[in-house]
């Protein structure tokens, strides 16, 4: 599946829904595919980053210009981003996005830099990545500090990655939707309605991308501002991975650890809802913790600094009646199993998706719930095989939605497939496991 989603210098999540680069599928692609080639994974990552632009953000979407405008919408020439991008330092030779996604590529490279050190030595890999890297979280950490605490927000749903979320709903209702004859719906011809946001949903997406073009792709004055506990939980495993890189090329990290440190801390104290027993977005438009649970809430079991009684109220959270895991559901949902807004099938509204059970495998292995992890790892390559590698299931059956053969679905199964059950700690914190693991017996096992 990763071959035929490769272009030659990078990977599309699918031929036919997503046929562009995307930015934080990329990373866990690369993540995979050092398991299978460390030169091909850090290209991957290479490639994204030749996007960056000038204030040190890193689009969400790369375009290919050799696909159709009308194959994805929105298109290059909805974002403008050489031209409208340009006071931000957009690229002139590069079509993109003006928005972002979540923050991993400095884990990613971390990682793929320990599948082969001697290559990534040899082709000065952390050498180039890491001042790009750098550069993009001084981004995140100043220019989307619009709450003022110290946490990055994000100024549209998609950026955050979990699009569809419920928990964006109170914030999304204060746009004024796009007229619905203003833009045409590329996703419907790859995905069945009632699997995919409203039109009312993505009138309201449109909208916000469209003012934020508009204003030159300046931050801080849109009428979305989220700060959301898994973008910012991914930004400070990153900044954990960016100490490692910089201790690797001669420098001592110590900076960026105690930033990491902090930000956990920070994270703390602005986000985390004791009442409902995991992290919640905060509104900085309209002030206060949005009261929906959604798996992103769950993400910061990640952070090796979480204090202890957090970190088994979320175990209890994810083990429990919301979230179903290792019990009710075969996945992790992407939001509360009791919500009103819960549909098993339409867009992060309930649905499971891999890189989240993924995060949260890696999360529970941090945190020392070994046994969990090991459960959760063994669900996940028993479902990923079952659905045709799915971009996303329902969370009690396991059935697939989406597209299939899906990038990032494929390359995090070679993940866990090079993951010992059993294994204690987070596999990030700097080796590479080795080796690999049987699966006979397990749907999908053979295909991997």
């Amino acid at each position: 599946m990763l071959e035929a989603n490769w272009t030659g210098t990078s990977t599309v999540p699918s031929r036919g829904l997503y046929p562009h680069q995307w930015s934080w599928d990329s990373a866990f692609i690369a993540i995979g595919l050092r398991h299978l080639s460390p030169l091909r994974a850090q290209t991957e990552l290479e490639t994204l980053l030749t996007a960056q632009w000038a204030d040190g953000r890193i689009p969400h979407i790369v375009f290919n210009p050799s696909v159709p405008l009308d194959a994805y919408f929105p298109s290059p020439d909805f974002w403008r981003s050489s031209t409208a991008g340009r006071a931000a330092g957009a690229p002139r030779t590069l079509q993109t996005s003006g928005i972002v996604q979540p923050p991993v590529h400095a884990l990613a490279a971390w990682l793929v830099h320990r599948a082969d050190p001697g290559l990534s030595r040899a082709r000065g890999f952390l050498a180039r990545v890491y001042p790009r890297l750098a550069a993009w979280h001084r981004y995140l950490l100043h220019r989307r500090d619009l709450g003022g605490g110290g946490l990055a927000s994000v100024v549209h749903p998609w950026e955050q990655g979990m699009d569809n979320s419920p928990c964006w709903d109170a914030p999304l209702a204060r746009v004024a939707p796009a007229p619905a004859r203003s833009f045409r719906r590329a996703d419907l011809d790859h995905g069945a309605a009632e699997d995919r946001p409203t039109d009312l949903d993505y009138g309201r997406y449109v909208r916000l991308a469209a003012d934020y073009r508009d204003g030159a792709y300046r931050d801080g004055g849109g009428e979305f501002a989220v700060e959301d506990p898994a973008f910012n939980a991914l930004l400070i495993s990153s900044e954990h991975a960016l100490a490692r890189i910089a201790r690797e090329l001669g420098a001592t990290g110590t900076a960026r650890h105690a930033r990491a440190e902090r930000l956990t801390r920070v994270l703390s104290d602005r986000l985390w809802d004791p009442a409902a027993g995991l992290f919640s977005c905060r509104d900085v438009r309209g002030g206060g913790l949005i009261p929906e649970r959604g798996v992103s809430g769950l993400v910061p079991l990640l952070l090796p600094g979480l204090p202890r009684e957090t970190a088994a109220a979320l175990v209890a959270t994810a083990c429990g009646p919301h979230f179903g895991l290792g019990g009710e559901t075969r996945l992790p949902p992407s939001y509360d199993l009791l919500g009103e807004a819960f549909d098993p099938h339409r867009y992060w509204r309930g649905p499971a998706w891999f890189n989240t059970a993924w995060l949260l495998e890696r999360g529970l292995r941090t945190q020392g719930e070994t046994a969990r992890a090991d459960a959760l790892r063994t669900a996940f390559l028993q479902v990923a095989g079952a659905s045709g590698y799915a971009e996303y299931v329902d969370p009690f059956t396991g059935e697939a939605c989406g597209a299939t053969g899906f990038g990032w679905t494929a390359a995090l199964t070679l993940d866990l497939l090079h993951t010992r059950p059993g294994d204690h700690g987070s596999p990030a914190a700097g080796q590479h496991t080795s080796g690999t693991t049987s699966v006979q017996g397990t749907e999908g096992g053979d295909g991997a």
